[in-house]
Protein backbone atom coordinates (compact mmCIF):
# COMPACT_ATOMS: atom_id res chain seq x y z
CA UNK A 1 0.00 0.00 0.00
CA UNK A 2 1.26 3.70 -0.56
CA UNK A 3 1.98 6.36 1.63
CA UNK A 4 -0.35 9.20 0.75
CA UNK A 5 -0.64 13.05 1.64
CA UNK A 6 -3.98 15.04 1.72
CA UNK A 7 -3.85 18.57 2.00
CA UNK A 8 -6.95 20.33 2.64
CA UNK A 9 -7.48 16.59 4.85
CA UNK A 10 -10.02 17.98 7.01
CA UNK A 11 -12.50 19.92 4.74
CA UNK A 12 -15.35 18.28 3.72
CA UNK A 13 -13.89 16.61 0.78
CA UNK A 14 -10.59 16.10 2.46
CA UNK A 15 -12.28 14.44 5.52
CA UNK A 16 -14.35 11.98 3.20
CA UNK A 17 -11.00 11.07 0.96
CA UNK A 18 -9.10 10.14 4.19
CA UNK A 19 -11.33 7.40 4.86
CA UNK A 20 -11.68 6.42 1.80
CA UNK A 21 -7.67 5.61 1.64
CA UNK A 22 -7.39 4.16 5.03
CA UNK A 23 -9.98 2.05 4.06
CA UNK A 24 -8.43 1.06 1.52
CA UNK A 25 -5.21 0.16 3.33
CA UNK A 26 -3.19 3.36 2.79
CA UNK A 27 -0.74 5.19 5.42
CA UNK A 28 -2.52 8.36 5.07
CA UNK A 29 -1.38 11.64 6.20
CA UNK A 30 -3.50 14.32 6.82
CA UNK A 31 -2.14 18.46 6.23
CA UNK A 32 -4.16 21.47 7.19
CA UNK A 33 -3.26 25.04 8.45
CA UNK A 34 -5.60 24.49 11.43
CA UNK A 35 -4.47 21.44 14.02
CA UNK A 36 -6.11 17.88 13.62
CA UNK A 37 -8.89 16.83 16.57
CA UNK A 38 -10.96 14.08 17.58
CA UNK A 39 -9.10 10.00 18.20
CA UNK A 40 -6.01 9.33 16.50
CA UNK A 41 -6.59 6.24 13.94
CA UNK A 42 -4.27 3.46 12.80
CA UNK A 43 -2.82 4.83 9.65
CA UNK A 44 -2.74 8.33 9.94
CA UNK A 45 -0.60 11.02 10.65
CA UNK A 46 -1.78 14.68 10.55
CA UNK A 47 0.43 17.92 10.01
CA UNK A 48 -0.35 21.59 10.85
CA UNK A 49 0.55 23.29 7.85
CA UNK A 50 -0.02 26.41 6.74
CA UNK A 51 -0.09 26.27 2.34
CA UNK A 52 0.26 29.97 2.57
CA UNK A 53 3.77 30.13 3.91
CA UNK A 54 5.16 26.49 3.63
CA UNK A 55 5.97 25.92 7.80
CA UNK A 56 6.62 22.57 8.15
CA UNK A 57 5.73 21.32 4.64
CA UNK A 58 9.05 19.45 3.79
CA UNK A 59 8.29 17.23 6.69
CA UNK A 60 4.96 16.18 5.45
CA UNK A 61 5.78 15.46 2.09
CA UNK A 62 8.89 13.22 2.57
CA UNK A 63 8.58 10.35 1.63
CA UNK A 64 5.38 10.36 0.37
CA UNK A 65 4.18 8.31 -2.47
CA UNK A 66 1.17 10.56 -3.55
CA UNK A 67 -0.13 13.87 -2.93
CA UNK A 68 -4.10 14.72 -3.64
CA UNK A 69 -3.87 18.17 -3.40
CA UNK A 70 -7.75 19.16 -1.93
CA UNK A 71 -6.97 22.68 -0.58
CA UNK A 72 -8.59 25.46 -1.52
CA UNK A 73 -9.80 29.09 -0.40
CA UNK A 74 -12.35 31.05 -2.67
CA UNK A 75 -10.50 33.95 -1.24
CA UNK A 76 -7.59 34.00 -3.01
CA UNK A 77 -4.12 32.84 -2.53
CA UNK A 78 -4.36 28.90 -4.18
CA UNK A 79 -1.43 30.05 -6.66
CA UNK A 80 0.58 30.63 -4.01
CA UNK A 81 -0.12 27.44 -2.14
CA UNK A 82 0.42 25.47 -5.06
CA UNK A 83 3.66 26.67 -6.32
CA UNK A 84 5.20 25.87 -2.28
CA UNK A 85 3.08 22.59 -2.31
CA UNK A 86 5.00 21.53 -5.82
CA UNK A 87 8.20 23.10 -4.85
CA UNK A 88 8.23 20.82 -1.98
CA UNK A 89 7.31 17.80 -3.49
CA UNK A 90 9.77 18.13 -6.24
CA UNK A 91 12.62 18.71 -3.76
CA UNK A 92 11.24 15.19 -2.04
CA UNK A 93 11.19 13.54 -5.41
CA UNK A 94 7.31 12.58 -4.94
CA UNK A 95 6.32 10.62 -7.60
CA UNK A 96 2.68 11.57 -8.68
CA UNK A 97 0.78 15.09 -7.69
CA UNK A 98 -3.40 14.69 -7.88
CA UNK A 99 -4.85 17.90 -7.97
CA UNK A 100 -8.93 18.27 -8.20
CA UNK A 101 -10.65 20.63 -9.74
CA UNK A 102 -14.00 22.32 -11.12
CA UNK A 103 -15.83 21.53 -14.53
CA UNK A 104 -15.80 24.61 -15.89
CA UNK A 105 -12.58 26.38 -15.17
CA UNK A 106 -12.05 27.13 -18.64
CA UNK A 107 -15.84 27.90 -19.52
CA UNK A 108 -17.38 29.82 -16.61
CA UNK A 109 -15.24 33.14 -15.87
CA UNK A 110 -15.25 33.22 -12.08
CA UNK A 111 -11.87 34.33 -10.21
CA UNK A 112 -11.98 31.60 -7.98
CA UNK A 113 -12.28 29.51 -11.33
CA UNK A 114 -9.52 31.11 -13.08
CA UNK A 115 -7.34 30.40 -10.09
CA UNK A 116 -8.03 26.58 -10.57
CA UNK A 117 -7.14 26.45 -14.00
CA UNK A 118 -4.05 28.59 -13.26
CA UNK A 119 -3.15 25.61 -10.44
CA UNK A 120 -4.04 23.24 -13.11
CA UNK A 121 -1.54 24.86 -15.23
CA UNK A 122 1.37 25.10 -12.67
CA UNK A 123 1.05 21.10 -11.53
CA UNK A 124 0.59 19.96 -15.27
CA UNK A 125 3.82 22.18 -15.91
CA UNK A 126 5.64 21.31 -12.32
CA UNK A 127 7.60 18.29 -14.35
CA UNK A 128 6.44 15.82 -11.78
CA UNK A 129 3.72 13.22 -12.37
CA UNK A 130 0.33 14.68 -12.24
CA UNK A 131 -3.45 13.40 -12.91
CA UNK A 132 -6.23 16.04 -12.95
CA UNK A 133 -9.96 15.11 -12.08
CA UNK A 134 -12.78 18.01 -12.64
CA UNK A 135 -16.18 17.72 -10.90
CA UNK A 136 -19.20 19.37 -10.67
CA UNK A 137 -20.26 20.87 -7.31
CA UNK A 138 -20.73 18.81 -4.59
CA UNK A 139 -24.19 17.90 -2.96
CA UNK A 140 -22.68 19.86 0.43
CA UNK A 141 -22.38 22.89 -1.59
CA UNK A 142 -25.78 22.94 -3.32
CA UNK A 143 -26.98 22.46 0.22
CA UNK A 144 -24.89 25.29 2.21
CA UNK A 145 -25.70 28.14 -0.82
CA UNK A 146 -29.54 27.31 -0.21
CA UNK A 147 -29.52 27.36 3.37
CA UNK A 148 -27.62 30.54 3.62
CA UNK A 149 -30.32 31.91 1.17
CA UNK A 150 -32.66 30.62 3.55
CA UNK A 151 -32.34 32.89 6.37
CA UNK A 152 -34.41 35.40 4.26
CA UNK A 153 -37.71 34.95 4.07
CA UNK A 154 -36.99 35.95 0.08
CA UNK A 155 -34.82 33.85 -1.85
CA UNK A 156 -33.39 34.99 -4.96
CA UNK A 157 -32.91 31.99 -7.94
CA UNK A 158 -30.99 32.34 -10.92
CA UNK A 159 -33.18 32.05 -13.61
CA UNK A 160 -31.63 29.97 -16.48
CA UNK A 161 -29.40 28.50 -14.54
CA UNK A 162 -28.66 23.95 -13.90
CA UNK A 163 -26.38 22.71 -11.32
CA UNK A 164 -25.49 18.71 -11.86
CA UNK A 165 -24.30 18.07 -8.26
CA UNK A 166 -22.40 15.35 -7.17
CA UNK A 167 -21.94 13.21 -3.94
CA UNK A 168 -18.83 14.04 -2.22
CA UNK A 169 -18.37 10.07 -1.31
CA UNK A 170 -18.25 9.56 -5.15
CA UNK A 171 -15.57 12.04 -5.78
CA UNK A 172 -13.44 10.81 -3.05
CA UNK A 173 -13.65 7.25 -4.44
CA UNK A 174 -12.21 8.41 -7.97
CA UNK A 175 -9.42 10.64 -6.06
CA UNK A 176 -8.23 7.37 -3.57
CA UNK A 177 -8.15 5.40 -7.25
CA UNK A 178 -6.43 7.90 -9.06
CA UNK A 179 -3.89 8.46 -6.13
CA UNK A 180 -3.23 4.27 -5.85
CA UNK A 181 -1.83 4.12 -9.82
CA UNK A 182 0.11 5.51 -12.02
CA UNK A 183 0.35 9.47 -13.36
CA UNK A 184 -2.84 10.04 -15.56
CA UNK A 185 -3.00 13.45 -16.70
CA UNK A 186 -6.31 14.88 -17.37
CA UNK A 187 -9.42 12.37 -16.89
CA UNK A 188 -12.46 12.21 -17.34
CA UNK A 189 -14.56 14.82 -15.70
CA UNK A 190 -16.87 13.18 -12.92
CA UNK A 191 -20.30 14.91 -12.76
CA UNK A 192 -23.69 14.01 -11.31
CA UNK A 193 -26.33 11.72 -12.65
CA UNK A 194 -28.54 14.18 -13.04
CA UNK A 195 -29.07 17.86 -14.51
CA UNK A 196 -31.57 20.10 -12.25
CA UNK A 197 -32.42 23.83 -12.97
CA UNK A 198 -31.48 26.11 -9.62
CA UNK A 199 -35.42 26.37 -8.82
CA UNK A 200 -35.93 22.94 -8.96
CA UNK A 201 -32.50 22.12 -6.44
CA UNK A 202 -33.99 24.95 -4.35
CA UNK A 203 -37.72 23.76 -3.81
CA UNK A 204 -36.44 19.86 -3.10
CA UNK A 205 -33.68 21.17 -0.61
CA UNK A 206 -36.30 23.68 1.34
CA UNK A 207 -38.89 20.92 0.91
CA UNK A 208 -36.68 17.98 2.25
CA UNK A 209 -36.54 20.85 5.88
CA UNK A 210 -39.97 21.40 5.86
CA UNK A 211 -39.84 24.99 5.45
CA UNK A 212 -41.34 27.57 3.12
CA UNK A 213 -39.60 30.67 1.38
CA UNK A 214 -40.88 32.86 -1.36
CA UNK A 215 -38.78 32.09 -4.22
CA UNK A 216 -37.60 35.23 -6.59
CA UNK A 217 -36.57 34.57 -9.88
CA UNK A 218 -33.47 36.49 -10.61
CA UNK A 219 -31.91 37.47 -13.89
CA UNK A 220 -28.51 38.66 -13.77
CA UNK A 221 -26.36 39.72 -16.14
CA UNK A 222 -22.62 39.43 -16.81
CA UNK A 223 -20.25 36.77 -18.46
CA UNK A 224 -19.89 34.80 -16.02
CA UNK A 225 -24.19 34.17 -15.64
CA UNK A 226 -23.97 33.37 -19.47
CA UNK A 227 -21.48 31.60 -19.61
CA UNK A 228 -23.51 29.37 -16.81
CA UNK A 229 -26.67 29.23 -18.25
CA UNK A 230 -25.10 28.02 -21.54
CA UNK A 231 -24.09 24.96 -19.27
CA UNK A 232 -20.37 26.05 -19.18
CA UNK A 233 -20.52 23.95 -15.16
CA UNK A 234 -21.87 21.02 -16.63
CA UNK A 235 -20.27 17.70 -18.35
CA UNK A 236 -23.77 15.72 -19.07
CA UNK A 237 -22.01 13.26 -21.27
CA UNK A 238 -20.17 12.01 -17.98
CA UNK A 239 -22.76 12.14 -15.44
CA UNK A 240 -21.27 9.10 -13.97
CA UNK A 241 -22.50 9.96 -10.34
CA UNK A 242 -25.06 7.98 -8.70
CA UNK A 243 -26.39 9.71 -5.58
CA UNK A 244 -29.05 12.30 -6.66
CA UNK A 245 -29.76 15.31 -5.11
CA UNK A 246 -32.83 13.75 -3.69
CA UNK A 247 -31.02 10.92 -1.81
CA UNK A 248 -29.19 13.09 -0.63
CA UNK A 249 -31.28 15.16 0.88
CA UNK A 250 -33.26 11.78 2.47
CA UNK A 251 -29.90 11.23 4.27
CA UNK A 252 -29.46 14.68 5.49
CA UNK A 253 -32.72 15.31 6.45
CA UNK A 254 -33.07 12.22 8.59
CA UNK A 255 -29.92 13.92 10.31
CA UNK A 256 -31.59 17.03 10.67
CA UNK A 257 -29.26 18.90 8.78
CA UNK A 258 -31.47 20.66 5.83
CA UNK A 259 -31.60 24.03 4.40
CA UNK A 260 -35.18 24.33 5.87
CA UNK A 261 -33.62 23.95 10.01
CA UNK A 262 -31.32 27.05 8.96
CA UNK A 263 -32.86 30.07 11.23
Amino acid sequence: MATILVTGGTGTLGRSLVDRLLEDGHEVRSLSRRPHTGRERPGLRVHAVDLRDGTGLAEAVAGADAIVHCASAPSGGDTEAAGRLIDAARAAAVPHMVYISIVGVDRVPLRYYRSKRAVEQLIEDSGLGWSVLRTTQFHDLVLALVKGGARSPVLPVPVGVRVQPVAVTEVAARLAGLAAGAPAGRVTDLGGPEVLAAGDLVRATLEAGGRRRLLAPLWLPGRTFGALRRGGNLTPEHADGRQTYAEFLAERAAAGNVAGNAR
